[in-house]
């Protein structure tokens, strides 16, 4: 099994300029087959990114995870198709496009996505998008879907950023309204780092509104709340404020955790968020980004929950959606934990997650 290269911890600077640079795990226990929904997924998730402390092996570690546990069988996964041009360009630029498929980046911009550019990374970010896109077609008829892949949140209309090339989520969002399925969708996006991109993609005319309440043990250095009065995508992010990236364009909600922040303290802004969110926009559908990163053990994370405290996390995300009736499409964004085998427990527990909550 390929290991997860070791990569200096960042310091607290050094974590903002870059995202490059930063256990045991705990299963929780096979759950039986026959899943209420399906998993995207497809062995060409793989990125060619060669030794990189984004592990791009993940996606096939947890495909073979999921069926050698018994928690999924193969029926359960269903094989997405590429994103069309058509599809990209309802999110990104007709000029960013072309330099894509043509290998015509400047030295910078590549430098920028900090993953190699190559013809077969673009067709993975490509493939990746569709399978979103399929995620969320299949979690507005089964109430959950997950794309075993995808969460490329900081991947901009005009430049990839931070491991992101193609904004997936964002697309299957654009897809999804085209094609007159949704109107409204909300974000919620729990990878450690703030989700850029999909602010910048979905920002709008937003109005002030009240700060979401908070609990008297445990404040924030900022909560950051607006209304999006002219939106039809709300954006909460929920992350680690003296981390990646530098600038944070603002979210309809941006809760700025400060380093250390463990289990109880971030499942309660959760709820505050999500609570705070669902009182000012109604959504036909729920973009869950779950992260594994803001795991203690994590290289490019400073926050200190634990595997547990992560499932905790999807459970409430999952309840939340299921007690008001809400489709959720699931990616998994970062995850670069020392031992590759932690990252992956995480990503299946939010499977677990969603079939204790979704039932069978």
């Amino acid at each position: 099994m390929c290991q997860l290269l070791d990569a200096p911890q960042l310091t607290q600077d050094a974590g903002i300029k870059s995202k490059m640079g930063r256990p045991t795990g705990e299963y929780y226990g096979a759950v039986p087959a026959m899943l209420p929904f399906k998993l995207v997924y497809s062995d060409d998730y793989y990125l060619p990114i060669g030794a990189h402390v984004f592990p791009a092996q993940k996606y096939r570690y947890i495909h073979q995870r999921l069926l050698e546990t018994g928690v999924a069988e193969p029926s359960d996964f269903l094989e997405p198709s590429p994103a069309s041009d058509e599809d990209v360009l309802l999110v990104h630029t007709p000029e960013y496009v072309h330099k894509l498929k043509t290998g015509t980046l400047s030295p910078r911009e590549e430098l920028q996505m900090e993953v190699p550019y190559s013809l077969g990374l673009v067709r993975a970010f490509v493939l990746a998008a569709g399978g979103s896109i399929l995620a969320g077609q299949r979690a507005l008829t089964d109430k959950v879907a997950f794309n075993i892949g995808g969460g490329f949140h900081h991947a901009f209309p005009d430049h990839g950023e931070g491991f992101c090339v193609i904004h997936d989520v964002a697309v299957a969002i654009r897809r999804l309204q085209s094609d007159k399925k949704i109107v409204r969708a909300m974000t919620v996006d729990c990878d450690v780092h703030q989700g850029n991109g999909t602010a910048a993609i979905f920002s709008g005319t937003r109005e002030a509104s009240d700060p979401l309440p908070s609990r008297a043990s445990f404040v924030p250095s900022r909560a950051d709340v607006r209304s999006a009065t002219a939106g039809d995508v709300f954006t909460i992010s929920l992350h680690q404020e003296n981390n990646y990236p530098a600038w944070k364009p603002t979210s309809s909600i941006d809760v700025n955790l400060p380093d250390g922040t463990g289990d109880d303290d971030y499942l309660a802004w959760l709820d505050n968020a999500l609570s705070s969110g669902l009182r000012q926009f109604e959504p036909e559908l729920i973009c869950y980004i779950a992260g594994a990163d803001p795991y203690r053990e994590d290289q490019l994370g400073g926050l200190a929950l634990t595997i547990e405290g992560l499932k905790r996390r999807d459970e409430l995300m999952f309840r939340v959606a299921r007690a008001r009736e809400i489709p959720v499409m699931v990616t998994f964004a970062g995850g670069y934990a020392r031992r590759v085998e932690d990252t992956v427990t995480i990503h299946c527990n939010t499977v677990i997650a969603a079939k204790e909550v979704f039932g069978g």
